[in-house]
């Protein structure tokens, strides 16, 4: 282990599993990451070396075949894999977010039904929230479930779904209206949105009558992982599928979600910036100028140190929200100053870790190159640097409301 991004407290098994995951990650992940993530090649061995450790099952409780481990023990595990490949991570979150969901919001039948499956990776899980008109503005959606029946009929685009290809279970939201007026729908639009468990075939084009998955998106990193659209048109849910059983909570359960996710991007994002720090430590003290290694001129240790102290300090703040939220507390702050911190760190190191390579970083035959296009999703990702900056201020004003 390095030096950096010790985490004191950890139990004998948070240990275990954690040295179990670097080596994975050493032995299976690092030696091939660059050549799959050039390829834009699905990591399948990786993925199913994952399910033998038990990963997709890390935070579901044992009665359902999983591990029952804490928030902290799974974000310190993205932590070493995005620090591997940060694609693998994102292939892991997004089931994590909806096992998440279920455990927290399912009905008894719901978590009974995919909970053991997906501990066993057997089912894997997608969560769509975004669409092509908009992206952090979850209140402005416009895909619609209309009740039918028993069933409800889906119908709308969706936007930027990870795992959207391979995924074999997608938490949709969509905006149901039930129970409310027009005027209530309008002035509280969070109380009209529910969230439908969605089970279609893997793979692309219509998946299911009604559900279509067109295609992958050619993104400029992010590589290996699918990111798709979703089209839903008069896609029939029956009615025991809507997350825990009564309409109208969508939102709620969503942000529930994301806010455990933010913890995860806060976590891919510690991940990179150790990665980068680490071939760029190197790489200082191989690369000779002047009669001695650039390590050794005062210009790149500067760097260094910098680049030292944000990998620790993003750490800090991650392992801090984590533990809120396994302590039962209330984290949207510290979750979103730990993915605002983390994921501008994470560019700052990685960009430093380039310089420090000089035209070599350009190159695709360095890893630093593959993290330089990485870096940037994670400034973006369950939501952006801005959204995270309102988030934080809304709360501190709440926390430092004048008392005049």
């Amino acid at each position: 282990m390095s030096r950096l991004a010790q985490t004191d407290g950890l139990t004998e098994i948070q240990r275990e599993i954690l040295a179990t995951v670097r080596d994975f990650v050493d032995k299976e992940i690092l030696p091939v990451a660059t050549e799959l993530e050039h390829r834009d090649e699905y990591p399948s061995q990786i993925v199913e070396g994952l399910k033998e450790l038990g990963v997709f099952g890390l935070m579901i409780p044992e009665e359902y075949g999983g591990l029952g481990e804490s928030l902290l023990t799974y974000a310190l595990c993205v932590e070493e894999i995005a620090r591997g490949w940060m694609s693998v991570s994102g292939i892991i979150n997004t089931h994590f977010i909806v096992a998440y969901l279920l455990k927290q919001h399912g009905t008894e039948e719901q978590k009974d039904h995919f909970l053991p499956r997906m501990a066993a990776g057997e089912v894997r899980g997608a969560f769509s929230m975004s669409e092509p008109a908009l992206g952090s503005d979850v209140s402005s959606i416009t895909s619609k479930g209309v009740r039918d029946g028993d069933d409800f009929l889906l119908t709308g685009q969706k936007m930027w779904l990870t795992n959207g290809g391979t995924s074999s279970l997608v938490a949709v939201l969509c905006r149901t209206d039930e129970g409310l007026s027009p005027a209530d729908a309008a002035a509280k639009p969070h109380r009209s949105m529910t969230t439908f468990l969605v089970e279609k075939e893997p793979g692309f084009g219509e998946v299911r009558p009604g559900l279509t998955i067109p295609g992958k998106i050619e993104k400029m990193g992010y590589k290996g992982v699918d990111t798709t659209e979703l089209i839903m048109d008069g896609l029939r849910i029956p009615a025991d599928r809507v997350l825990g059983g009564r309409t109208g909570r969508g939102f709620y359960q969503m942000m529930d979600g994301v806010e455990v996710g933010r913890v995860n991007v806060a976590a891919r994002g510690c991940g990179v910036a150790q990665r980068a720090f680490e071939l760029g430590v190197s790489y200082a003290q191989q690369r000779h100028t002047f009669g001695k290694p650039i390590a050794q001129h005062q210009a790149i240790q500067f760097k260094l140190a910098e680049m030292g102290t944000k990998v620790e300090a993003a750490h800090a703040m991650m392992v801090n929200a984590a533990r809120k939220k396994d302590a039962g507390q209330r984290n949207d702050l510290e979750a979103g100053m730990a993915k605002y911190l983390a994921s501008e760190y994470c560019k700052e190191v990685v960009e430093d870790a380039f310089r420090i390579h000089g035209g070599y970083g350009f190159s695709k035959e360095y890893e630093i190159e593959r993290l330089y296009r990485e870096a940037p999703m994670l400034l973006i990702g369950e939501g952006t640097a801005e959204i995270q900056k309102m988030i934080i201020g809304r709360r501190l004003l709440e926390e430092y409301r004048f008392q005049g």
